[in-house]
């Protein structure tokens, strides 16, 4: 499969926080989900993708394309939708359309507007007004206009309520069906990249925790519980975010490491927030480690 997107050994230090080796490719045609606790990443990841941040070291190819030198081509092709809104608040829906026009030669004024008049949007109303979830849909219209080949959205579900969440995944849902388009869609919502996501990228303290493909990860990992008298010895250096409590334990584990589990423990495949929970509990197991 071709990748849209290809990011390989990515480093970015600021003071107190750096990106580590960051690698992960979202081939034509699929969705990611990227996600991660707050802090984690993600943000920096998609500053870099979009030049907005000089990186110290590795490489990333939009479209084949290198992420800097090419970066003006790329951004012809890419759309971008932000948890706020990026445009002049006091200007309305038609002057918004005028002020970016001259920016993108594949403009297309009529789309535009079947997709405000899609979206429910008003054309004479301040866009500073607009609900969020209005704002969302003007963000995803201005890259449908100017045929963005991949968009990329930066927490666009963070305080919608449940209605709006709902429409913007059917609007890239829709989008997605033309299998030479991507999307790179960061957020906490875990539910939401549940429901649209092929693949799935965990960023964890800068780094890649996971990535590959949605299912892989479902399977990939299971909550464990009992008696933590129960657990063989060979298995407990195997948990990860043990936690221990008065009548027993639970932790994540790799489903291929469940062979000779005990009937007295009991096991499920675990959610993608259940897997984030548990490794910023690994965090906190491991630091009272050290300092027991």
């Amino acid at each position: 499969m071709e990748n849209i997107l290809e990011i390989n050994g990515l480093n970015k230090a600021y003071d107190g926080f750096a990106l580590k080796d960051v690698s992960f490719s979202l081939p034509k045609g699929f969705i990611m989900g990227f996600v991660g606790e707050n802090g984690s990443g993600k943000t920096t990841t998609i500053r870099s993708i979009l030049n907005m941040a000089k990186i110290d070291s590795g490489k990333i190819a939009v479209f084949g394309l290198d992420s800097v030198s090419d970066t003006i081509e790329i951004k012809e092709r890419l759309g971008v939708v932000f948890d706020s809104l990026y445009l002049a608040e006091h200007l309305n829906v038609k002057q918004i359309e005028q002020q970016l026009k001259p920016f993108y030669k594949d403009w297309d004024s009529e789309e535009f507007f079947r997709r405000i008049k899609e979206f429910d949007l008003p054309d004479n109303k301040k866009v500073g007004d607009f609900s969020k979830g209005m704002k969302m849909k003007l963000m995803i219209a201005i890259a449908l206009s100017h045929k963005a080949e991949l968009i990329i959205l930066d927490e666009p579900t963070s305080g919608l309520d449940p209605v709006a969440r709902d429409e913007l995944l059917d609007i890239l849902t829709e989008y997605i069906e033309n299998e030479n388009r991507g999307v790179l869609f960061s957020t906490h919502i875990t539910a939401d990249v549940e429901r649209i996501a092929d693949y799935v990228t965990i960023l964890h303290n800068g780094k890649v925790w996971y990535t590959g493909t949605k299912d892989e990860l479902a399977e990939g990992y299971a909550v464990i519980k009992g008696a933590e008298n129960d657990i063989p010895s060979e298995m407990k250096a195997k948990l990860i975010g043990f936690h221990a409590y008065r009548n027993g334990f639970d932790a994540l584990i790799k489903t291929d490491d469940l062979a000779g589990i005990p009937d007295t423990l009991e096991y499920e495949k675990a959610s993608i927030d259940e897997i984030l929970v548990y490794i910023a509990k690994e965090d906190k197991y491991e630091k009272n480690e050290r300092h027991s």
